[in-house]
């Protein structure tokens, strides 16, 4: 028989900016309180060991998403915001959306992306390695996904500075009402406008992603009033996380001086450090689930309409998983199966894109330089759902 107990009590906020900038502390009381602990900032639980945060992420039955992937219950209220298509809604009607999505991002389609991003992605290294001195986040991390994923979507030139805004709208908003929130919500109307603005139909290139979505819903696979929305769920979700990952990514081989001599040396290795990066400082820190029956896991119980965080960050540094360098950067680490990305159905659907991204621009500025390291300290940027810098200098020596 099964000894069933209450979770334990954490006092400490995740949302807080001291958690915020630095969330190992936390992450390691969270994964050694239990397999669940609750929140009393937030009257909410949180899981962070691997095991448990993956199977729950599979486990859409019980923990559902449509009542929302932040700490607000659509169901105890109405959304102030419009609820993601992609994030927000369970089976059957995510089925629906998640399938016209994968018809459109697949592997012929994401091929074809390859020679529109080479292009941009070697003239970028070129000029990065000829300055010597760059910020790798809003010249690098930043500058390439603005410069070819907005083309990808067929988004109009012009304005792309309010995608990065957008993000913040939308990340922060898994959180708490607090300043961060308020910050982004603030600046929201001219962005929110450009972005209503960009999704239409008459607005988006016939031959980008945009057109794709409009087309599903010619054909009725998906509701013509949600077009504009799903079309949204490109814009929040393909560029903020490409650009925290890509920034992180190149933390990671700027303070590990070793790593970059190696993709320098084999830069189809840059692919393994994406991975490791990935899972060593996940973008994507938590999004939330809501119970819609008690569930016990491993012995704790986490009541039926209960808001839980399901910390990726935690997750991907868990010794349990990882072993006892699980902390540690390790390019020869086999990554494969970390949570950055999600898990189950949710699993987000443009990670080959990102992937690109990745492999194009950093395998481009692997060759053309030899060793890279921190030019200055870099500064965090704040966010109630991602990891990463707003500013990352750093310096390179050309090969």
């Amino acid at each position: 028989m099964t000894i069933t107990t209450s979770p334990p009590t954490l006092d400490i906020d995740p949302f807080s900016d001291e958690v915020l900038v630095d969330p190992y502390g936390f992450h390691e009381q969270l994964r050694e309180a239990g397999p669940v602990a609750r929140l009393s900032a937030h009257d909410a639980y949180a899981i962070g060991r691997y095991e448990q945060v993956r199977n729950a992420l599979r486990d859409h039955d019980a923990f559902v998403s449509g009542r929302g992937v932040g700490l607000d219950d659509f169901a105890q209220e109405k959304p102030w915001r419009t609820p993601s298509l992609l994030l927000e809604t369970d089976p059957p009607k995510h089925s629906t959306y998640r399938a016209a999505m994968g018809s459109i991002v697949n592997p012929r389609t994401v091929r074809a992306l390859r020679t529109a991003f080479t292009g941009p992605a070697e003239k970028l290294a070129d000029e990065l390695v000829e300055r010597g001195r760059f910020d790798a986040v809003t010249d690098l991390a930043e500058a390439f996904p603005l410069t070819v994923f907005p083309q990808a979507v067929g988004i109009r030139p012009g304005g792309h500075e309010h995608l990065l805004a957008y993000g913040s709208i939308a990340f922060n908003a898994v959180g708490p009402r607090n300043h961060l929130l308020e910050a982004a919500l603030a600046a929201a109307p001219p962005t929110m406008a450009w972005i209503d603005d960009s999704c239409a139909r008459d607005a988006l290139d016939p031959a980008g992603f945009g057109a794709a979505v409009w087309s599903a819903a010619d054909r009725g696979d998906i509701p013509v009033q949600d077009a504009p929305l799903l079309v949204r769920s490109f814009l929040s979700a393909g560029i903020d996380t490409t650009v925290h990952a890509l920034g992180n990514t190149m933390h990671a081989l700027a303070v590990h001086p070793e790593a970059w001599a190696a993709v320098h040396a084999e830069p189809g290795r840059v692919r393994f450090a994406f991975d490791e990066a990935l899972r060593w400082e996940a973008p994507v820190q938590t999004f939330c689930r809501t119970t819609v029956t008690d569930v016990e896991i491993d012995g704790s119980v986490i009541p039926a309409d209960a808001k839980v965080l399901l910390s990726y960050g935690a997750a991907n540094r868990d010794p349990r998983r990882w072993g006892p360098t699980a902390h540690r950067f390790e390019l020869d680490r086999s990554s494969g199966g970390h949570l950055a990305f999600g898990m189950g159905i949710h699993q987000c659907v443009g990670q080959p894109i990102a992937r690109l991204e990745a492999e194009l621009i950093l395998g481009a500025l692997a060759r053309r330089a030899a060793r890279i390291e921190l030019d200055g300290d870099p500064v965090p940027k704040l966010n109630n759902a991602l990891l990463g810098w707003s500013s990352l200098p750093v310096r390179v020596v050309s090969a």
